[in-house]
């Protein structure tokens, strides 16, 4: 059996496929139909390069050691066994184009940035006009003179006349058919990683056109920022100084950014639709599996936040999409899994042995029937640094949080009645026993860090 594994970046929920009818994803919905969606899919860390070395090692960021953009997984476990290697060493082709590791953007765009030479055959990294020409990219604040050396956590957008195939995710797109092709005999791993919709948002004018400024909504803000009056500053501790509190980003200026970001997302939504035609033109939907996911998800003004990096629904929950080689006719799942879940699943569906050292479980149950019994938690972690931590465990019903170990505060959300997680339950004392059980649950995975060993 193929694989063919694609990664958006920055990528949350706001497509047609979950739901939010604004945006246009006919590729998405298009791959949805084929197989499951999940709604419920949560990463192991809201950061680019702690998620990713996570799935790809299959093991959580407390295991590897991996907490920020700086380590690699290969300082931290010389000898882990990858999710691409495992299956180069089964004597699979393994191609990888663009970003699957941590790469920044653009900062590393054209470079193996944080990739891992040992998990692929052959590795490919294509730079197209959003990198050549940062210059002509308009940040705020400040515009086309505003900073260029913080392109990657900023507010920023750039709408050219121009082709697909002269951006990085459009050439990203075109050498994975390429290799599609080119390896169709198989078998393959082929993993497409996109740069977009990661700020800076730039993609072709048309995918731009597909939007109406007018029709952008970015919420309230003193009520969005109200939201965070009963919660642990801890909880946002990275993000004060962004917007809307950095008061040199105006409302409009912010709407223009959500518009950027949903073309940006159209983008690389075309992108997957050429991959799909590439499968069915070569006769190999039916011995290839399609898996689609982001790396975690984004803040685009709700609760007044912008970017990642939050323990909150918003950014801990991803877009997943997986389309077995028999298909499973547009089914989704509402029980809660981990991206961590990901390489167990394709070695499973590949017929393999599932390593032992892998910390995730396969998705092939929920697969086969999404409503099966499944009683695993999701856990995502936030790591400001050694003594400012998070970790959360999200069920079917509730999301419960702590800081410090609580010692700097406890967030409790009812996703029942409360799915925007607006009020926190932890100081009502009708809730003190669901958290001693919640938080119970949750130190099995917490107390690794804390007691400085892995498990």
């Amino acid at each position: 059996m193929n694989v063919l594994f694609i990664a958006a970046d920055d990528l949350n929920c706001d497509i047609n496929t979950y739901g939010v009818s604004q945006v246009k994803t006919p590729n998405l919905d298009r791959l949805a139909k084929l197989g499951m969606r999940f709604d419920k899919a949560y990463c192991q860390q809201p950061l680019c390069g702690p998620s990713r070395a996570s799935i790809m090692t299959g093991l959580r960021p407390n295991t590897i050691g991996c907490h920020t953009l700086k380590e690699t997984i290969r300082d931290q476990l010389p000898d882990v066994v990858t999710l691409g290697e495992f299956f180069k060493q089964k004597g699979y082709y393994a191609g990888r184009v663009g970003k699957i590791y941590h790469a920044g953007n653009p900062g590393d765009i054209g470079t193996d940035g944080h990739d891992d030479e040992r998990t692929w055959t052959e590795r490919f990294n294509p730079a197209g006009m959003d990198k050549i020409h940062e210059e002509k990219i308009i940040r705020y604040p400040g515009g086309t003179t505003g900073q260029r050396d913080r392109l990657g956590i900023s507010m920023a957008w750039w709408a050219p006349v121009s082709e697909d195939e002269e951006h990085t995710d459009g050439m990203v797109a075109a050498k994975a058919v390429e290799l599609i092709e080119a390896h169709k005999d198989g078998p393959f791993f082929i993993a497409a990683g996109f740069f977009d919709p990661h700020c800076p948002y730039v993609a072709p004018k048309k995918y731009f056109d597909l939007y109406d400024i007018n029709e952008i909504a970015l919420p309230d803000l003193d009520a969005a920022k109200k939201d965070l009056e009963d919660v642990p500053p801890m909880a946002y501790l990275r993000d004060r100084s962004g917007w809307p509190y950095r008061k040199d980003v105006t409302v409009e200026e912010a709407r223009q950014c959500k518009l950027a970001y949903y073309a940006s997302v159209s983008f690389v939504d075309a992108q997957v639709g050429k991959l799909l035609d590439a499968l069915e033109a070569n006769d190999l939907m039916k011995n290839t599996l399609v898996v689609f996911w982001s790396d975690h998800g984004y803040f685009l003004g709700e609760k007044g936040l912008w970017y990642k990096r939050k323990a909150f629904e918003r950014s801990a929950k991803a877009p997943l999409i997986i389309v077995p080689p028999e298909g499973v006719g547009g089914a989704s799942c509402a029980r809660p899994v981990e991206l961590l879940d990901l390489y167990p699943t394709i070695v499973d569906y590949a017929g393999f042995e599932i390593p032992a050292v892998l910390e995730g479980v396969s998705l092939r149950p929920l697969l086969t029937n999404p409503s099966a019994e499944w009683d695993r938690p999701a856990i995502t972690q936030v790591f400001h640094s050694a003594n400012a931590q998070g970790y959360s465990l999200r069920n079917d019903r509730w999301r419960y949080t702590e800081w410090n170990r609580g010692e700097a505060g406890i967030e409790l959300y009812d996703h029942e009645n409360d799915p925007d997680e607006t009020t926190n339950l932890a100081k009502h004392p009708e809730y003190a026993d669901l958290m001693r059980t919640l938080s119970g649950q949750l130190r099995t995975y917490s107390d690794t860090y804390h007691q400085n060993k892995r498990p």
